[in-house]
């Protein structure tokens, strides 16, 4: 398996060009729901561009050493959402589709939770790879050769905040955080 590495300005690059697929197909939707963590930027982004509001469902199958190690599916218990009730046309987001499982048990809980709402779903990742189970809607970048992605926000989970205000900190500005917190 290679190692595909990516830079912020390719990742926003990317979630652009996913939006200008997504609207060049003409589908009209009324509500995005992003998989949590890796979709999170995305349906964010998303959801500020097309100006329709941003449900999130936290999932987790990822683990171990450096993140790669895949394990059991686990789902939130509840969907977060700021209107008072679900869209009928969805626009499920995720950053890829590396088995696939994640966004075929997202379809299948949105279903089993949502079904009476929703009248059509598609779905959206940035990176389609050919060892997943489901083929995206919507994707940026089919990767044939299953490379592991390296995204520009995984330098974030070797940081701790100790050794981020060591860094950051000076005698004059932790005198300051002192006397205002």
């Amino acid at each position: 398996m290679s190692d595909l590495y990516i830079s912020w300005s390719e990742y926003h690059q990317k979630i652009e060009r996913l939006a200008a697929k997504i609207y060049l197909s003409h589908w009209q939707f009324n509500q995005i729901v992003c998989i949590a963590r890796g979709g999170l930027r995305v349906g964010d982004t998303l959801s500020r561009i097309y100006d329709l509001p941003l449900a999130i469902l936290s999932v987790s199958s990822y683990g171990g050493a450096g993140g790669q190690v895949r394990g059991e599916i686990s789902f939130s218990t509840h969907l977060t959402m700021t209107t008072g009730k679900l869209g009928s046309h969805i626009l499920l987001v995720d950053d890829l589709a590396d088995s696939g499982i994640s966004l075929q048990q997202t379809l299948n809980w949105l279903s089993s939770h949502y079904g009476a709402d929703i009248e059509e779903i598609r779905t959206a990742v940035l990176w389609y790879k050919a060892s997943s189970i489901i083929a995206p809607d919507y994707y940026v970048d089919y990767l044939p050769d299953n490379p592991w992605i390296h995204q520009p926000f995984e330098p974030y989970e070797q940081m701790t905040p100790a050794e981020l205000a060591a860094t950051y900190s000076s005698s004059q500005e932790i005198a300051w955080e002192r006397e205002n917190y």
